[in-house]
């Protein structure tokens, strides 16, 4: 049979590219395959559309004879569900065999479900490794708001100031520029109340106004900067929908802007007295006449229903929580495995997670090295700087730049202990949950609940009163391999 061998080129902390090769060239003897093709991949396999992956792809397709498709390990080739339904289609069509070097594993059209189900969980848990390393960038935000500091751009009358280095560009602060006064002066002229958003727009566009790129000033931009808390001090997370004191100056008293809301006051809505209820089903659902999200409200103070919000004139009807949470049952119900069952897919855990811990190991040790490099070239330096081969500001500058490289290694570093952990955690998740989900969801507070559901469903929409939905993978494969085959989802 026919093997394309393919690696996917990784950044110099990486596992190397030759050593997979070596890997992979030796299972290809091993197994009596010929060596085909040899194809190195540098896109992302976790960000938008690979072109010479999908060149792969055609080639399997217009293949009149099985490929092998050989790789070191299930990450390596993907690490999206999207590229799963791909290949189990191709694999179906026998037009492809998949051969995972590390899990010792080979998927083909003869594949049994519990091979099936290793290779979807396999390709699960290296998706939640990566996403957790992406978390740092969360983390760092996280950190950025706790000190009052902004994540993105400032809003317009202020702008950013960044250090002078060109190799560390890093905001160091955010001041009011030449636009202030205008928007001082946009709250001081609504605040009279005898002028509309719409008129104070035109005439502060006669005058000389300009938005951001210079663009025509509108109502709906006089009304965003009069709504703007930024410019009394106060900063808003829109992704984590909270508000929060920033170090930067104001540019406006609280009291000119609580005037120009109370002036605003007419058009705005008194907030519902439950709009922080924790919902159940709060964000998981659609309608699915309109698209509108679901929404939960409370009535006689004890019974919580589900409606779509009425978008676009769409027809509302009520479903109950325990209507709901029924169909969910039902479906939890189906959770019932076999000790044999129980049996392959704890073992299939166990060869993902020695797959795992040897990537983990891998890129800690060559971050290590990196960050030693490092502090190699600092000594050095310093006996440079003492026999004055260098100079002051020369080892001043050379210093900081190293320090920070060092800085970002440990932090990536941290990144990959964080990831190894919430894999273990994953996996240990979905174990209990093949086990004993509605167990587990009945015992779980309300926002347990909520992260419960996210975990397990996908594609969550009401027809009428009818729940329908789609497991998320390998839940599904679970379910379809359980004694109960009667559930029916949606």
């Amino acid at each position: 049979m026919k093997a394309i061998v393919l690696a996917r080129e990784s950044d110099k902390n990486q596992d190397s590219n030759d050593a997979q090769l070596s890997r992979i060239y030796d299972y290809i003897e091993t197994k009596g395959l010929e060596k085909w093709k040899v194809i190195k991949l540098k896109e992302s396999s976790t960000k938008g559309y690979r072109v010479k992956f999908q060149e792969i792809i055609e080639i399997i397709k217009k293949s009149k004879e099985t490929i092998a498709v050989v790789v070191d390990t299930v990450d390596r080739l993907q690490r999206s569900f999207r590229e799963s339904v791909i290949f189990d289609e191709l694999r179906r069509e026998d037009k492809v065999e998949l051969h995972f070097y590390r899990e010792n594993l080979v998927i083909n059209k003869q594949s049994n479900s519990a091979d099936i189900l290793r290779w979807d969980m396999g390709v699960m848990f290296a998706k939640s490794y990566v996403l957790q390393l992406s978390d740092n960038l969360k983390r760092k935000h996280d950190k950025m708001r706790e000190d009052g500091e902004i994540t993105g751009g400032p809003p317009i009358g202020y702008k950013s100031i960044y250090n002078d280095n060109p190799l560390r560009m890093r905001r160091i602060d955010v001041v009011p520029d030449e636009k202030s006064s205008w928007i001082i002066r946009i709250f001081e002229e609504y605040a009279k109340g005898n002028v509309s958003c719409e008129t104070l727009a035109d005439r502060m566009y006669k005058e000389g106004f300009r938005g951001k790129e210079g663009g025509k000033v509108n109502h709906a931009m006089i009304f965003k900067i009069l709504n703007d808390t930024f410019y009394i001090g106060i900063a808003y997370s829109r992704t984590h929908d909270y508000s929060y004191p920033h170090k930067y100056k104001p540019i406006i008293s609280k009291e000119l802007f609580q005037k120009c809301q109370e002036v605003m006051a007419r058009h705005n809505k008194v907030p519902t007295k439950y709009a922080a209820k924790p919902f159940i089903f709060r964000g998981l659902i659609t309608c699915s006449r309109c698209g509108g999200v679901i929404g939960g409200q409370i009535k006689k103070d004890k019974y919580t229903f589900y409606s779509c919000s009425g978008y676009k004139g769409c027809k509302r009807i009520y479903a109950t929580e325990e209507e709901l949470l029924g169909q969910v049952y039902g479906v939890l119900d189906g959770f019932k495995l076999s000790d044999k069952l129980i049996q392959e897919i704890t073992g299939g855990l166990k060869e993902i997670g020695e797959s795992e811990n040897k990537f983990h190991t891998v890129n800690v040790k060559a971050l290590r090295t990196e960050y030693d490099k490092y502090q190699e070239r600092i000594k050095k330096m310093y006996v440079d700087k003492l026999d004055g081969r260098i100079t002051e500001e020369m080892y001043d500058n050379l210093l900081r730049e190293y320090k920070g490289n060092q800085q970002e290694l440990l932090e990536q570093m941290q990144d990959h202990s964080d990831a190894d952990e919430q894999f273990y955690l994953t996996a240990n998740m979905t174990l209990n949950i093949a086990k004993r989900a509605k167990e587990i969801f009945v015992s779980s507070e309300v926002e347990e609940k909520q992260q419960f559901l996210g975990f397990l469903l996908q594609n969550c929409v009401l027809n009428g009163k009818k729940l329908e939905f789609t497991m998320r993978s390998p839940f599904n494969l679970i379910l379809n391999m359980s004694d109960n085959t009667t559930v029916r989802m949606g």
